[in-house]
């Protein structure tokens, strides 16, 4: 345990946002991407910061390692593919609902037992084969059916209960509410319902970086290192086959990462640097840029970055710009841009 007392829980208010990127065309700023931006050194100090990284806010998916690491810690067997995707916002691939259906299997439970929400896979590609082939919505396809599926699991081991298992107040929430409290080292400060229909803890982009931090620094064996090891080693069960956060896990050595809705993603490398974004507006054009600029603000390589600079920005068909860092965090202009 990190901490037999966290701090306060942020406080909730209007998150003061800052730019971070800008959306050029033709030499000309068009459009602002505001959102937070925090860079912590392997010493866990902040070494750059942009708006308002203490505000309460809903990490979304890019908790699902912290709610992996809670399982675990109360006794969930899996590793390696099976645990990478008990942490995953999967595409919906065949793989995943195969992924899924094992981690029910080794319940003794069925798709039946699952109470997240019927959906089709989250990959577009993916998507529209079901559409053409006619498949309906189902929770496997869901892109957090290996959480839930865990859960599920997590459950039996220990005699709780099922059909209630996503109320706030089960023990296994409340067991995954400790650990989110553990390692970010602050309270909670509101619980809503996430997309999927789990509970979702607010917390501060600053202490989603600190415990992601700590996710990649735990000692070898332990719960938070048998997590890291299963989605570094598995990024396509966390994600998907041509998913971009897997592709930066595979692009950069013992790098964790892991996205979540509306703008949010999480980075930490195995010596504990780590940075946290949250786009303001949602948009995943600005989140994967914005990210890649802060991790080489936190020192990796640039070259290993390059393939996540952003898409450039069309115009007839021709690139005339891109969507751009703030030079805070990308200093150097980009050649797409000028």
């Amino acid at each position: 345990m990190y901490s037999s007392s966290p701090a306060d829980a942020p406080l909730v208010r209007e998150p003061v946002h800052a730019p971070v990127a800008h959306l050029i065309r033709g030499g000309i700023v068009e459009g602002i991407h505001y959102g937070s931006v925090v860079v912590l050194g392997a010493d866990q100090e902040v070494q750059l910061q942009l708006g308002d990284i203490e505000a309460a806010f809903y990490p979304r998916s890019a908790l699902k390692p912290l709610q992996a690491v809670a399982m675990v810690r109360a006794g969930l067997p899996l590793d390696g593919e099976l645990l990478s995707l008990t942490a995953a916002s999967h595409s919906g691939e065949e793989r995943h609902l195969a992924g899924s259906r094992r981690i029910l299997e080794l319940a003794g439970l069925t798709e039946g037992h699952l109470r997240n929400v019927p959906d089709l896979p989250y990959d577009p590609v993916v998507r529209d084969a079901w559409v053409r082939e006619g498949r309906m919505p189902s929770r496997l396809a869901q892109n957090c059916s290996g959480k839930h599926a865990a859960m599920l699991y997590t459950c039996m081991l220990n005699g709780w209960s099922l059909e209630d298992y996503l109320d706030p107040g089960h023990p296994l929430q409340q067991a995954v509410a400790e650990i989110v409290e553990d390692l970010t080292g602050q309270r909670v400060a509101r619980v809503t319902v996430d997309g999927c229909g789990a509970p979702l803890f607010s917390i501060s982009l600053h202490g989603l970086a600190r415990a992601t931090a700590r996710i990649t620094t735990a000692v070898p064996g332990t719960p938070e290192a048998r997590v890291a090891d299963a989605m570094r080693e598995h990024a396509e069960m966390a994600s998907g086959s041509g998913r971009d956060v897997a592709a930066l896990m595979r692009a950069v050595p013992g790098l964790l990462s892991k996205d979540g809705f509306e703008g949010v993603q999480v980075a930490a490398l195995a010596d504990g640097r780590a940075v946290a974004v949250k786009i303001a507006d949602g948009a995943n054009r600005a989140r994967v840029p914005v990210t890649a600029a802060a991790l080489a603000r936190a020192g990796v390589n640039p070259e290993l970055l390059t393939e996540f600079a952003g898409e450039p920005l069309l115009g007839g068909g021709e690139p005339v710009g891109c969507v751009r860092p703030v030079r805070a965090l990308d200093p150097v202009p980009s050649t797409a841009c000028v």
